[in-house]
């Protein structure tokens, strides 16, 4: 989800493993409005004349009550006529319109209510008709804001301080007309004081009553916004063109306090992308960073901007900071590689027609592997916080069973219903793997092209020259896996075919480390959990064993997982079972490792009482190894490749994209 995905993974992966002027006002980008040409015209807005132009207004001052009201006036004919609410909702990559939120919708036409019926198959859509001599219909609705409803932009997305504006939560629009073809002129009232920060350009603004320039549905949707009471700006990029900002609201005025470090490497982090892509595909880029414990967090990619949500702490925390460190570089990413460049199947021309989510191990295994090394790059982590991300990664997808009867490509073809999926099981079910596993496999194609041009060329020349062209305003640039092959053939010539078919589309029953191995380095194991790895047990509150004894549990004792083929498996232990003792002691997690590491001296039996529902049981585990944590290891036989991969490209002084 897009990155949004990727985001709920690392912090799942916690989980289961547990990954301007006044005059515009403030949050908008100072480039004017310009059109673009030979694209699926995200970026111009062409009014079908059929369609006409579609006055929204948007009340955002009942953020106490958990709603916004919103009013439109859409162009109309006399006669049968049906709008639709936006269902398939880009970078989420299913039908995730949150419909049941929308409450108290009324029709009128010449000052009279209409009478509407939602269509008995199709749920997202309303018919009605237009009265003689009627030129539109006036719709007015809430949107009711409530906390935990749902996931993703779907989820919480207001506190007292603070809100994250989705503008498809609020609208209706036309059936059959495509996203691009028509036009909203979009205001929105703030609650006084509030700032905002958003990548739509602004018109005028008096007061909080904010006005937007006109602008396509499609560029609308892709343009959220953010304000509140807490708010930050940093410039990234000042006196360049296009600019970069980090625009932040928050739920207290002391998590704005970004580190001077953290803002050098955000500004190392443009410079980074200008050098892979070699291209800008925007008008200006916002980072849209909401601090809060009381939203959902997840990060969501759009082409000039990014909805970043996370803890309030994490600029602030050190364990936050560091779990939080790769959520920026992996949306931005999504700009070039999900916005500009996107598989045919997700290019749909609105947000009714179903996305085809076959090429995600594309979007966003490719953004996740782009994403780290970026991440390290710009210095957000230390080459070795990089090296213990890439060893629980590959840990991680050793350890799927799942992966023994489903190749990876199903993950992707499912992935609408793995992302709903719950988190007990996940190891014999897999997840949305193809965030992970495809970092392998994208990380293994990069050092094999690096070996078959010995150093001569990198993934980093395929990203220049399939994601780069022509810098200027949005649009979309749609491609096909022979599309793909083809690409990655004109930066070295390898079966790229057979390569992607053995690892994507056929059962693997390991995980692709070859990147890993031709790197120089190797997957081995340790008794002493990894920096990053106690940073998510500690931010997450979790006992992450699953490489011992096969299990995790949250901080009540709860069984998230048990790892096919694990000591915890072969005793009997499953998902959801409660631990209450271990060795005939109340358990906690310090105890727990204790037992695991004197097994391996005393060569008894692990005890664990468990409750199953109102029945007690206990399992014993014949487990002798000790602790063991994923990590690194260097082989000395080969040169160090990822070294070069995550060693800094861009000069901070070049003007990046020009």
């Amino acid at each position: 989800m897009g990155s949004l995905c990727f985001y709920r993974r690392i912090f799942a992966l916690a989980s289961a493993l547990l990954f301007a002027t006044a005059a515009r006002g403030v949050g908008v980008s100072p480039t004017p409005f310009s059109a673009t040409s030979a694209s699926i015209n995200v970026g111009e807005v062409r009014t079908d004349p059929d369609v006409g132009l579609v006055q929204l207004h948007v009340d955002a001052t009942h953020l106490s009550r958990r709603f916004l009201h919103a009013r439109m006036e859409i162009p109309a004919h006399p006669g049968p006529f049906t709008l639709v609410y936006p269902e398939w909702i880009p970078g989420e990559h299913g039908p995730t319109g949150p419909i049941n939120d929308l409450v108290d919708l009324r029709m009128r036409a010449n000052g009279q209510p209409l009478t509407w019926r939602r269509d008995d198959i199709d749920m997202f859509a309303f018919h009605l008709d237009v009265p003689t001599g009627a030129s539109s219909v006036e719709v007015s609705l809430d949107f009711q804001l409530l906390s935990g409803a749902g996931n993703y932009s779907e989820g919480g997305s207001v506190t007292a301080q603070l809100l994250d504006l989705n503008w498809n939560e609020v609208l209706l629009y036309p059936k059959g007309v495509k996203a691009d073809a028509i036009q909203f002129v979009a205001t929105l009232r703030i609650p006084k004081g509030w700032r905002f920060g958003t990548a739509l350009p602004l018109a005028k603004q008096s007061g909080n009553e904010l006005e937007f320039l006109p602008a396509s549905l499609e560029r609308l949707i892709d343009s959220p916004l953010i304000a509140g009471r807490f708010f930050r700006r940093i410039a990234l990029t000042p006196g360049e063109r296009p600019a970069h900002f980090i625009d932040m609201v928050a739920d207290s005025a002391a998590a704005l306090q970004m580190k001077p470090a953290d803002i050098e490497h955000f500004k190392r982090l443009v410079a980074e992308t200008g050098a892979l892509f070699s291209a800008r595909h925007y008008r200006d880029y916002h980072f849209l960073l909401t601090l809060s414990d009381s939203v959902e967090h997840f990060g969501l990619e759009h082409h000039e901007s990014s909805d970043d949500r996370t803890g309030e702490r994490s600029l602030i925390d050190k364990n936050a900071r560091e779990l939080f460190a790769g959520l920026l570089p992996h949306e931005m990413v999504h700009s070039w590689n999900g916005k500009y460049r996107r598989p045919a199947g997700l290019a749909t021309p609105d947000y009714q027609k179903p996305m085809k989510d076959n090429l995600l191990w594309v979007y966003e295994g490719l953004t996740t592997y782009l994403g780290n090394i970026l991440t390290a790059r710009c210095g957000l982590w230390t080459t070795n916080e990089f090296h213990q991300q890439l060893a629980l990664t590959a840990a991680d997808m050793q350890s799927q069973a799942g992966r023994k009867w489903r190749p990876l490509s199903d993950t992707t073809d499912a992935a609408q219903l793995l992302y709903e999926a719950p988190r007990e099981g996940a190891a014999r079910r897999r997840g949305t793997d193809f965030y992970p596993e495809g970092l392998l496999i994208w990380l293994e194609a990069d050092t094999i092209i690096r070996q078959q041009t010995r150093g001569q060329r990198s993934l980093d020349d395929f990203c220049s020259e399939f994601y780069g062209g022509e810098s200027g305003p949005p649009k979309v640039v749609p491609y096909t896996f022979d599309d793909l092959v083809a690409a990655l053939n004109q930066v070295c010539s390898y079966d790229w075919r057979g390569f992607f078919r053995k690892r994507v589309y056929e059962i693997e029953p390991q995980a692709p480390l070859g990147g890993i191995e031709n790197s120089g380095w190797r997957l081995a194991y340790t008794n002493t959990p990894s920096g990053l790895l106690q940073a998510a047990e500690s931010q997450y509150k979790l006992t992450d064993l699953r490489f011992s004894l096969g299990l995790t549990l949250n901080q009540e004792g709860a069984i998230i997982d048990v790892v096919p083929g694990s000591a915890a498996d072969h005793a009997g232990l499953g998902a959801g079972l409660k631990l209450l003792g271990v060795n005939g002691r109340r358990w906690t997690a310090e105890l727990l490792r204790t037992a695991v590491e004197s097994a391996t001296t005393n060569r008894a039996a692990i005890a664990l009482l468990c409750e199953n529902d109102d029945y007690f049981k206990t399992f014993k585990l014949n487990y002798h190894e000790g602790e063991k944590y994923p990590c690194l290891e260097r082989d000395t036989t080969k040169p160090d490749m990822l070294a070069d991969i995550i060693r800094p490209h861009a000069a901070l002084e070049q003007a990046p994209g020009k």
